[in-house]
């Protein structure tokens, strides 16, 4: 498996085959294979654009939602994730070690929809013993992108 063919798609997966293939040494080919192979075998999971919505007139926010959880004998956390992610408004989710056991990203129109989801769904899931919400106020930075300035591209040189 290739970690620097990994490294560059994750830094932008829109970077041309023909680009990349010269950054790493290897043919057109060998590049458009690898990703072929990574994708069917699970390594390469999807891609997605990072957006600042903060610079469109769509209001949204985002919250980090703790949730502590009573495992299930046998299924762990595993139950109780699994549900969880099925939601729409949920945008990842994390088990945690420390204080509370799942870590839940979700995106809502307004602070009083997300509030609703929380009070309502996620705090009457089986298992789900508190909840603690915690609004996400300013982005800065994001998969790795910082959303700072003004817009300009400054990813810079790939450093391998």
């Amino acid at each position: 498996m290739n970690t620097r063919l990994l490294k560059l798609l994750s830094k932008d997966s829109r970077t041309p085959v023909a680009d990349m293939a010269t950054m790493l040494g290897l043919s057109e080919e060998e590049v458009s294979r690898e990703i072929a192979e990574m994708e069917r075998a699970g390594v390469i999971r999807g891609y997605k654009a990072v957006i600042d919505w903060d610079r469109l007139d769509e209001a949204y926010v985002s919250a980090i939602i703790e949730l502590k959880v009573t495992p299930k004998p046998g299924l762990g956390f595993e139950d109780v994730a699994a549900k969880v992610m099925k939601y729409p408004e949920v945008e990842s989710v994390y088990l945690m070690s420390g204080v509370y056991d799942l870590n839940v990203v979700v995106k809502g129109r307004t602070f009083q929809e997300v509030a609703k989801f929380v009070a309502k769904e996620l705090s009457t899931i089986e298992s789900v013993t508190s909840t603690a919400t915690h609004f996400v106020l300013r982005r800065y930075k994001e998969l790795d992108v910082e959303l700072l300035g003004d817009g300009v591209d400054e990813r810079g040189s790939y450093l391998l």
